[in-house]
């Protein structure tokens, strides 16, 4: 089996960020020369997230405001009391997960027809990494 790693490194403009990921994991996969297996995808931060869904942009704002109606910023979440002011970005991040698998097939990503991969910032204007790994033959 092979296995293939790179990482990303993200420095968002905003505080709350979608980016789409896809063509960058493509690469990445090519790359590996890995026809058959998967690839994993995984924010190395727990106000982050990674997810598979469509490139579209009103859905985009319409999972980002889901996210903020489930879990707001408030000046009340307990781990505010650490002297932190993200607890929304870590509730949010355990909405979207940190983390997905992707099928490789005759060496692409065996997607289907409107899915995407997303990096999902959600306390962003500084540096996170993201890790990927290509596993198989």
């Amino acid at each position: 089996m092979k296995a293939h790693t790179e990482y990303m490194t993200f420095h968002t403009k905003r505080h709350r960020e979608y980016i789409h990921i896809t063509p960058q994991i493509e690469a990445i996969v090519r790359k590996s020369g890995v026809k058959e297996g998967m690839v994993l995808v995984s924010a190395m931060h727990i106000t982050a997230g990674v997810y598979v869904n469509d490139n579209e942009s009103g859905l985009i704002e319409d999972i980002d405001q889901w996210l903020e109606k489930l879990a707001p910023f408030r000046r009340e979440y307990k781990h505010h009391e650490t002297g932190e002011d993200n607890g929304d970005s870590h509730l949010k991040a355990l909405l979207i997960h940190h983390q997905v698998i992707v099928p490789i097939t005759s060496g692409r990503l065996d997607l289907g027809p409107w899915q995407r991969i997303f990096y999902a910032e959600f306390d962003g204007q500084r540096d996170k990494r993201m890790v990927i790994k290509v596993m198989g033959e």
